[in-house]
């Protein structure tokens, strides 16, 4: 994961080469380790450099901007692209590649399939693509299916025909009246001047039409996730995985345990291989070495959670850590802590939306302790409540078609609040958070499962399995890992049926009542009896809501800075409260009496 900054259709744009560099610098907590700078014939990209993969041999591999072999193509990706050595291969070997960064791919992929390739990618990725072979040159610029990168675009209605992108709104919020979060799934075209869609999966529209009716394959479930973790563990610096102790990030942390031992076992088996064809024959060629060798890791999976002292979560993640194996590493905060640090979250986060905040605070803080400790990647369970309808006020879904499409659209909003968290909260620090729920092939499976089988319900309606299993949220996600292949449970069970705590609930309930008590204190009554005066648009319901979103116009005071940010709020017409805790839910405490699995 990188930062980018692009302004394109600029007349002369080397005088301007300075000040771009300027603002692509409040890019650069995003990529610490190297900046690149292309000043072309009307534009000119930006680079900000974090190396997670093609890091250091003597060619430099991944410093960017890439060019093409001719030199007429030029990119700026922040991102990953999973599949990059089968699309090497599919490409052919008449293609040659300068560098062993996966985002080189991109400009081959464009020279052949145009920007139809954006389907071609299987990765998490935002791209800035200049074409200076045809006149006028030509730029796209794409966003990955969901969203878990961040791009934005801007225009200044004082410079007609002058286009800018960013990773983060602070590059652009000085220099552009106009500002979107660019929309995921989709590609620019300055040809064309349109932007669209390209990710169409077959349940994108379901929110407005027929619900799948497929029951629930467990198996397919199970091996998608393993599969969409696997190809995650990419990398060539040391990663870990964030661990909350809840079902999500658990089963994450349990795959990523099972394959990192694999690889390590294989990668000895391999070593010992080469040395004792080393000693009787020729030299192993690198190339095959680099290629098995994608994988980087301490010698056991290390693993990291925080909360406040005995928080649900750091208890539930001690336990899970000691049942999977990996080396654990927990933070202890103090709520003065996280609101201390709350305008510096909100600066980055660059939304004021209250359930964000709460949530990003604690992984704000949890995020820079993992990259003092030299650590690039982690793996992270956002998306699977989306994708289940696992927040509680699910439970109030009229019927299994209110449920789908609830969460179609919570999926298509997830770069709004839960990857926008993920990715700056992590990527303040320069450490970037991977989704493996968020893979497109999981997303096929997940996705056309019958609503039906999603549903639940808590307390004393609540149903059980044959086996004892209770019938709650994300049921057959949970029923999916309950019995592995080789009989070794991924999880205790107490874990793998826990109820779910949403992160800002799990970190400790005094985080959030603290955050409300903190704004209490802070507004006035006569201040907060005026909220409609300073923000006729999305006023404040909340003196929490009226904080946070004073301090996000202090950092960004423009209107153009505020469209751009949108709010997480539970189903009004379902009954369901408005404020986003879990605990704000009528059931919460009603499901700890309800039926669970024996350990």
């Amino acid at each position: 994961m990188c930062g980018i900054c692009a302004v394109y259709g600029i007349e002369n744009p080397s005088p301007l080469r300075t000040r771009v560099l300027a603002l692509s610098k409040r890019l650069r907590h995003r990529g610490p380790d190297w900046s690149g700078c292309y000043v072309g014939k009307d534009a000119i990209l930006v680079h900000e450099r974090l190396a997670i993969v093609g890091v250091g041999d003597y060619l430099d591999t991944g410093a960017q901007p890439l060019f093409s072999d001719d030199g007429k193509q030029i990119l700026a990706v922040n991102g990953e692209i999973y599949n990059h050595v089968p699309l090497r291969k599919e490409l052919g070997p008449e293609v040659k590649f300068k560098t062993h960064s996966d985002c080189e791919v991109i400009l081959a992929l464009y020279k052949k399939h145009d920007k139809e390739l954006c389907n071609l990618l299987d990765g998490m990725f935002s791209f800035v693509l200049l074409d200076e072979s045809v006149s006028p040159s030509r730029i796209i610029a794409a966003r990955d299916p969901i969203g878990i990168t961040t791009l934005y675009q801007g225009w200044d209605s004082k410079k007609p025909g002058v286009i800018y992108f960013a990773s983060e709104l602070k590059a652009l919020v000085d220099e552009c009246d106009d500002i979107i979060s660019f929309p995921p799934g989709n590609v620019y075209d300055s040809a064309t001047g349109k932007t669209e869609r390209y990710f169409k999966p077959s349940w994108w529209s379901t929110d407005v039409g027929p619900v799948p009716t497929k029951p629930a394959d467990l198996t397919l479930l199970r091996e998608t996730l393993e599969a969409a973790v696997r190809k995650r563990l990419m990398s060539e610096v040391p990663y870990g995985v964030l661990l909350s102790g809840g079902l999500d990030s658990s089963l994450i942390a349990a795959i990523a345990a099972r394959e990192t031992e694999k690889v390590a076992q294989a990668q000895y088996e391999f070593r010992k291989r080469k040395l004792a064809e080393a000693r009787s024959g020729p030299p192993t060629p690198k190339g095959e070495i680099d290629e098995f060798l994608t994988l980087a890791s301490w010698p056991q999976l290390h693993s990291f959670s925080i909360g406040l002292e005995n928080s649900p979560d750091l208890l539930a993640a001690r336990k899970t850590a000691h049942y999977l194996g990996t080396v654990h590493h927990e933070y202890v905060f103090t709520v003065q802590e996280g609101l201390d640090a709350i305008p510096d979250v909100i600066y980055h986060l660059e939304t004021y939306d209250v359930t964000t905040v709460r949530a990003s605070t604690p992984m704000y803080l949890l995020s820079r302790k993992i990259k003092a400790m030299g650590v690039k990647m982690v793996l992270s369970g956002e998306g699977s409540d989306e994708i289940f309808g696992g927040y509680l006020y699910f439970h109030a879904a009229p019927d299994k078609v209110a449920f789908h499409q609830e969460c179609v659209k919570r999926v298509k909003n997830l770069h709004t609040s839960d990857c926008l968290r993920a990715n700056k909260s992590t990527m303040a620090w320069g450490l970037e958070a991977r989704v493996p729920f968020l893979d497109k092939a999981f997303l096929e499976v997940a996705m056309n499962v019958d609503p039906a089988e999603k549903m639940f319900s808590k307390g004393t309606q609540q149903e059980v399995d044959a086996d004892g299993c209770p019938k709650m949220e994300k049921y057959i996600l949970r029923k999916a890992f309950d019995c592995a292949p080789d009989g070794k449970p991924y999880l205790p069970r107490s874990i793998l049926w826990r109820q779910k705590e949403q992160f800002s609930d799990g970190v400790g309930y005094s985080w959030i009542d603290g955050m409300k008590a903190h704004a209490e204190a802070s507004i006035s009554e006569a201040d907060f009896a005026k909220r409609g005066e300073r923000w006729p648009v999305d006023t404040p319901d909340t003196k929490e809501a009226y904080l946070i979103r004073e301090i996000f116009e202090s950092h960004f005071p423009t209107d153009a800075a505020a469209r751009t940010a949108v709010r997480w709020i539970p189903r009004g017409d379902w009954g369901c409260s408005s404020d986003p805790s879990g605990r704000a839910v009528s059931i919460h405490n009603a499901a700890y009496s309800a039926p669970s699995a024996s350990e």
